[in-house]
């Protein structure tokens, strides 16, 4: 038991590490507010070519209805953190496997996201002058407390990594969950998330599409790391063996 606890402290350990140097580095790197935003007016450019620039079309049903834009807030700002923290709790005591290959992928989408953050900063929608409205200033404190300004980059909108990490999130719930109540809460949260950063003004929809396919190529990162660490174990077991026989 004890060593159990050990494994989740020095798990946690690492965890919390790694989430202090991605906002260490997305803070400590934010780009001018010019650039990024002439680089917003990119992102809507290339939308646009590809018929992707939706966002005030999704935005219009939330910014009318104070009940829409009030579930988008919530999912936004109670759907990413707490729910990544819980997930990670669960799976890190019940689910070995699934927390490893959770951890891993958010280490690896997260370092390729800061390389984006680093060297392309994107204004978000409501920081950009295109008049979107920022439901989550206007009618919610929470999680401008959670995530103060001064302490983020608010300059990083490219990748999305709330959607990106949601939907990691939903399949270490999918693969891990014996609950049908958690498999549904798994498939659904990632559309929830992928919907709530766009209508609350926060990312683009390309946005949300790279933060998607980082999360795709960290969790394919984290199962080759996995199947390295099954192929070392039973060499380190053979060789406990035979320090013991």
């Amino acid at each position: 038991m004890v060593g159990q606890w050990r494994g989740i402290l020095r798990q946690a350990l690492i965890v919390i590490g790694a989430v202090v140097a991605y906002f260490g580095v997305r803070g400590l790197t934010e780009g001018s507010a010019e650039v990024a935003v002439r680089h917003a007016w990119v992102v809507v450019q290339w939308e646009k070519d590809l018929g992707l620039y939706v966002e005030k079309d999704m935005a219009k049903p939330f910014e009318a209805s104070s009940v829409l834009a009030t579930a988008a807030n919530w999912v936004y700002i109670w759907g990413h953190w707490p729910a990544i923290a819980a997930t990670m709790l669960w799976t890190c005591v019940r689910h070995r496997a699934s927390f490893l290959r959770l951890r891993d992928a958010m280490i690896v989408s997260g370092a390729l996201g800061m390389t984006i953050f680093v060297t392309y900063p994107v204004a978000p929608p409501r920081l950009a002058g295109l008049r979107f409205v920022d439901t989550v200033t206007e009618r919610s404190s929470a999680y401008r407390v959670l995530q103060p300004p001064s302490f983020v980059n608010q300059y990083a909108a490219m990748p999305s990594l709330h959607a990106g990490w949601d939907l990691l999130v939903g399949i270490a719930l999918v693969t891990a969950a014996s609950s049908l109540l958690l498999r549904v809460v798994g498939l659904v949260m990632p559309a929830l998330m992928a919907v709530a950063v766009v209508v609350t003004a926060n990312h683009f929809v390309l946005d949300v599409i790279v933060g998607v396919g980082l999360a795709l190529a960290g969790h394919l990162a984290a199962l080759v790391l996995e199947r390295r660490r099954r192929a070392v174990r039973p060499a380190d077991d053979v060789r406990v063996r035979s320090r013991t026989g």
